[in-house]
């Protein structure tokens, strides 16, 4: 069923791994999507090749969502390529395991201003839009490190729970209007992010096993559906942290 036709979705870093399942998921339920990437431009282009052969209109767009002059130019051009965007995705964002007496103030700011200052900046220049259209959908991705720490350091951890708070006032401000904003939390994703890390980590998953980049997406099409969830935190971490 097509449940989202007619609809534009914008995803940040959407040329691989969680974001490309994201944006596979979305146009198979009927959207038109936009996908952003920083530098993957063959990957960003054969995901909307995937798209088109579904029947579904889709357009790669380079942008560096952590500045804002990108950002303006990204959403200019997918509300005249593709039409205004309902539904935003902010997934694009970077890890890298550090032990605390390693983040120095340059790191720290690094990870502020991709990982947690990129949603800000996209979702505040998309949501005009969507007021206008009473109608919208916010899907922000964080992390069970938000939760519980994590493996990768504070200056990970610190942004993607920043996101937590982010996701939880759009939803408070805008409920009226019929837009929705929620997280995603997941846990580890089998994705190249997740390659590079020790295989012996999914010991520490109650499940035994790293999550798949599908199920986030199938979850991500649940929460462009519902006009009733909002404000919500979806964790799909195989019980590494239950709420």
């Amino acid at each position: 069923m097509r449940t989202l036709s007619g609809r534009v979705a914008l995803i940040t870093g959407a040329s691989r791994g969680i974001g490309k399942a994201i944006a596979l998921a979305l146009a198979d339920a009927g959207a038109d999507v936009a996908v952003n990437y920083r530098a993957q431009a063959a990957a960003a282009e054969a995901v909307c090749q995937t798209i088109r052969s579904a029947g579904q209109k889709s357009m790669a767009i380079q942008a560096d969502v952590s500045i804002t002059t990108d950002v303006d130019r990204l959403e200019k051009t997918v509300e005249s390529e593709l039409g205004p965007v309902g539904i935003l995705v902010n997934n694009a964002g970077i890890a890298k395991t550090l032990a605390p007496d390693q983040v120095t103030e340059e790191i720290w700011n690094q990870f502020l201003r991709i990982n947690l200052t990129s949603v800000f900046l996209v979702t505040q220049r998309v949501l005009p839009g969507m007021r206008t259209a009473r109608w919208g959908r916010i899907i922000n991705l964080s992390s069970v490190a938000a939760q519980y720490g994590g493996v990768i350091g504070p200056h990970y951890a610190a942004t993607k729970a920043g996101i937590l708070g982010l996701t939880r006032s759009y939803a408070w401000q805008f409920a009226k209007e019929g837009i929705t904003a929620n997280a995603i939390a997941p846990a580890l994703i089998e994705t190249d992010m997740v390659a590079s890390l020790p295989r012996d980590l999914a010991s520490r998953i109650p499940v035994g096993t790293f999550g798949s980049a599908d199920e986030i997406g199938r979850a991500a099409v649940t929460l462009a559906e519902s006009r009733f969830t909002t404000g919500q935190t979806i964790n799909i971490n195989g019980g590494l942290y239950m709420s």
